[in-house]
């Protein structure tokens, strides 16, 4: 199994946020916020902030594939 962000840049779209915009408020580090877009793992704790910067579910912005 894999990990999906796909989830998480349509949303980014959606609601008009910039990529940079994200990693400011939710203070994440660049190197982490490259890990998502290369749909590596990163921690729940990051997953968590940027859920809760967002105001969703953790199913919003990640899912897993075959």
């Amino acid at each position: 199994m894999k990990l999906s962000y796909k989830k998480l840049w349509k949303l980014l779209i959606d609601r008009d946020i910039k990529h940079k915009d994200l990693i400011d408020k939710t203070e994440i580090s660049r190197s982490t916020f490259y890990k998502l877009k290369k749909d590596e793992n990163v921690t729940t704790d990051v997953l968590l902030k940027i859920c809760e910067e967002l105001n969703c579910d953790i199913s919003e912005i990640m899912e897993c594939i075959d």
